[in-house]
């Protein structure tokens, strides 16, 4: 999360205990794993920002931070693009639905591999701002890239079969706008933070259909109980 390491710490501790309320409810829908997982690893995402921070604050070894730096980039740059369009792919309910994901993962895989090539010919780096950190990376026709990478991971939401999917969907690509408008070099942090949180109402959907479906399949054993004599 941007704002300071504390923050980090907490908005982690606090969507990881989401993440795995989430996976509680979906434990026998393997289909619905990978998405009801997305808030975990947005969890661990966050917390890893947070010992970058206190490397960038003296308080940890240099060698830490730039461990905590690449696990943070893996994850942003390369995980992401292509983890959240298969997500949503996994999630939808029909084969012809997983088929109409398939160009965001496309574009995805696209965007993930670009973006771990550019890590690898480095240099790339962060540096501290008030309230947020700043992450550069050399990447060439970077707007592209980044629009790539916004249609890949917002994309799979506007056009998923569910409505609150895309209304997810819809609620991050205006956050997309707004944070680029506000921070554009604190982009990648403040998104990210973005997607951390907003990533719990997933997991609440995932509660609230799961128990949803558990009393539909209870409703009608109710009229076969015997009545009292």
């Amino acid at each position: 999360m941007c704002f300071s390491p504390q923050a980090d710490l907490v908005g982690g501790v606090v969507i990881g205990a989401i993440g795995i309320d989430a996976l509680r409810h979906v434990e026998k829908r393997a289909s619905h794993l990978a998405i009801a997982a997305l808030p975990l690893v947005l969890a661990v995402h966050q917390l890893d920002e947070a010992f970058v921070w206190l490397g960038l604050e003296g308080h940890v070894a240099k060698s830490v931070e730039h461990f905590a730096l690449w696990i943070y980039l893996l994850i942003a740059f390369v995980l992401l693009p292509i983890y959240v369009p298969l997500a949503v792919m996994g999630y939808e309910p029909t084969a012809r639905r997983k088929w109409g994901m398939s160009p965001f993962v496309a574009i995805g895989a696209y965007v993930s591999v670009v973006l771990s090539l550019a890590m690898l010919r480095g240099p790339f780096g962060v540096t501290m701002h008030p309230l947020h950190l700043s992450y550069n990376l050399r990447l060439g026709h970077a707007p592209i890239i980044v629009g790539l990478y916004v249609i890949a991971v917002c994309g799979a939401f506007l056009f998923s079969g569910i409505r609150p999917m895309v209304v997810f969907g819809l609620i991050n690509l205006v956050a997309v706008i707004v944070i680029i408008f506000l921070s554009i070099d604190g982009f990648a942090s403040v998104w990210c933070a973005w997607a951390a949180i907003s990533s719990g109402a997933i997991a609440l959907r995932l509660r609230l259909q799961e128990r949803h479906r558990l009393a539909s399949a209870g409703a009608p054993d109710q009229h076969y109980l015997p009545h009292p004599t």
